[in-house]
């Protein structure tokens, strides 16, 4: 607390507001009939940064699942890779799906 004199002895307190931490956003890949695994691993080591091992277990997981994390971001970093990762989908052809959620959602 940061202190501040005033007349006659009294003393005023100032409460410090606590800054809250960005919430975390997830990004998610949808399975579909079309998109090619080989372009999902490429996407995963693109756009989100993945190693090649780590890009091809979110591929798996994706494919058997239905849907996989590619990762976690703050918001706007989250919503600027999916956006990424559309468009390029969309440049070769591919109807892939890319989502936005919140981490605790």
């Amino acid at each position: 607390m940061a202190r501040q004199s005033k007349e006659a002895g009294q003393v005023l307190t100032r409460q410090r507001a606590k800054v809250k931490e960005p919430g975390l956003w997830k990004v998610l890949l949808h399975n579909d009939d079309y998109t090619t695994q080989e372009f999902v691993v490429w996407l995963l080591k693109t756009v989100f940064r993945k190693p090649e091992a780590e890009a091809t277990v979110i591929m798996l997981a994706v494919h058997k699942a239905g849907v996989g994390v590619a990762g976690v971001y703050t918001r706007d970093v989250a919503e600027t890779r999916a956006e990424r990762g559309r468009q390029l989908a969309e440049r070769e052809g591919f109807p892939l799906l890319l989502t936005v959620e919140a981490e605790d959602a």
